[in-house]
């Protein structure tokens, strides 16, 4: 068993530390403090072909798995992006995965070569008001016409709408009594951002200023049958090629962002003298450095894990659910510290950690929550009867 990267990962490893290296902490300030989408680095990022790094070649990209590209998400957070550059990329990655998977070929050359060049961003619209987590419940309904569905619906905690060319959409298009099972008659379709028939509302939040988050209400919006992926009726299936995906690259986040938060620390730590030494020569700052260290290594394993399995075709539902618990908890543990070792200054917007303590909410959060998670873990993996 060979823990190491390969030559060709570490390799990846480095270009991407090398072009994240143009866009330093200041920048990162800036667009926190001011906002703004940060085009300048999408747009590095697909000038070098990293945005499509997922999807397959004869589409324009690179081809790679999804242990490569949670590495290159990494990279990214520990940089210093954290999550306002990983999030500014993060629906590019895993979001057409499902076009990728069961997109006819047709669709694969009309859909995924914009994005990969960076000429369009998508973002994805799956969460609801009244819905949250519980997806079979979507409200949101697309009702089909001649050869056209029309959807109706809203949807909220969508990133990059602001942006947004096109948008992959999960509606119901079968009423949730006449299925047999709740997560069929929903569908998934990729298709144009109408703005005349979706109102985009930007929601102010705790951190990440530079990508925004939105509700969406969709009146009307007709939606062609070319656009819809697979089959009708089976989107839900198709959504969990996204969604596992989606966690081992947030999770790679997390720890990118922890493994940032504990050097800056560790850094201050060692720096910083009060009464005559410096703070990093005392136990009570030192076993919480080293505590997060250890949880950040454990919580790597497992997205490695996660990755793996699912770049194998084997299933990965649990590695990537407990992937994302443990890398959320890691990096929220180690951002936390990188703060309270700080003492005043980690309060501080010039020393950074601050802005990383408000950030890494996001991995912790979403997905999905860490409550739920431990739902997953307790109900497919140890088979305890479901909870709720």
């Amino acid at each position: 068993m060979d823990f190491r990267l390969t030559d060709d990962q570490e390799a990846l490893r480095d270009a991407i530390a090398g072009l994240c290296k143009r866009f330093g902490d200041d920048y990162w300030l800036a667009r926190d403090r001011d906002g703004g989408f940060p085009d300048d680095f999408h747009a590095a990022f697909a000038d070098n072909g990293w945005l499509g790094i997922c999807i397959p070649e004869e589409y324009g990209g690179s081809g790679l798995g999804v242990t490569e590209a949670a590495v290159m998400m990494r990279t990214i957070a520990e940089s210093g992006a954290g999550m306002s550059g990983a999030s500014s990329l993060h629906i590019n990655i895993f979001g057409l995965n499902p076009v990728v998977v069961h997109g006819t070929d047709e669709q694969k050359r009309r859909m995924l070569p914009p994005m990969v060049q960076g000429r369009e961003k998508a973002c994805f619209a799956v969460t609801e008001p009244n819905t949250g987590l519980n997806t079979t419940q979507l409200k949101t309904r697309a009702v089909k016409k001649g050869d056209r569905y029309i959807v109706d619906g809203q949807k909220v905690w969508i990133s990059t709408a602001q942006v947004a060319d096109r948008l992959l959409l999960l509606a119901r298009t079968t009423p949730l009594e006449e299925v047999g099972k709740p997560t069929h008659g929903l569908s998934l379709f990729y298709t144009a951002f109408d703005r005349s028939r979706i109102d985009v509302r930007v929601i102010d939040k705790m951190g990440r200023k530079a990508v925004d988050s939105n509700e969406l209400f969709i009146e009307g919006l007709e939606i062609a049958e070319e656009d819809r992926i697979g089959e009708e009726g089976r989107g839900f299936d198709y959504i969990l090629h996204g969604m596992n995906p989606e966690r081992v690259l947030i999770a790679s986040e997390a720890v990118g962002l922890g493994s940032l938060a504990l050097s800056r620390a560790t850094a201050y730590a060692k720096e910083r003298v009060v009464f005559n030494r410096p703070i990093g020569q005392n136990q009570a700052i030192q076993h919480p450095l080293a505590q997060n260290w250890m949880e950040l290594e454990a919580a790597w394993l497992m997205i490695l894990r996660a990755a793996w399995e699912y770049d194998n075709g084997l299933p990965c539902g649990a590695s990537a659910n407990a992937a994302k618990y443990l890398a959320g908890e890691a990096g929220f543990n180690a951002c936390q510290q990188a703060v309270m070792t700080h003492g005043g200054f980690g309060y501080a917007k010039e020393f950074h950690v601050e802005r990383y303590l408000r950030e890494v909410m996001i991995p912790r959060i979403a997905p999905i929550s860490p409550q739920l998670v431990l739902c997953f873990i307790a109900e497919k993996v140890l088979g305890l009867p479901k909870s709720y």
